[in-house]
């Protein structure tokens, strides 16, 4: 059985036990999370929300709050000597699935 939810602008397909980083949710290790927006549960049958499947769930608990790889940004324009180079480490939330609800 797995479920598709979508929090931080994304979405994401999930089953029991699962680990998936997500936007961070300003939440501490160790703490639970409840996901309300599922879009669907698929299993021996399926339910499709409208956007949302009323009355369902996913519980996790959060693992840690981290920060990505970092990514440099470089601009350059040729012949004129202007260059600019900067970097960016995303922060992210680690989140274990524990339960599917609904």
């Amino acid at each position: 059985m797995y479920a598709v939810i979508a929090t931080g602008g994304k979405q994401y397909k999930v089953s029991e036990g699962d680990i998936i980083d997500v936007e961070k949710l300003g939440v501490g290790a160790g703490e639970k999370v409840t996901f309300d927006r599922v879009l669907g549960i698929f299993g021996d049958s399926a339910k499709i929300g409208t956007p949302t499947v009323s009355g369902a769930s996913v519980d996790g608990t959060v693992m840690e709050e981290a920060r990505g790889k970092k990514v440099i940004v470089y601009k350059f324009k040729r012949k004129t000597g202007y260059h600019k180079k900067n970097g960016h480490r995303q922060t992210y939330t680690r989140v274990k699935i524990d339960k599917i609800n609904g």
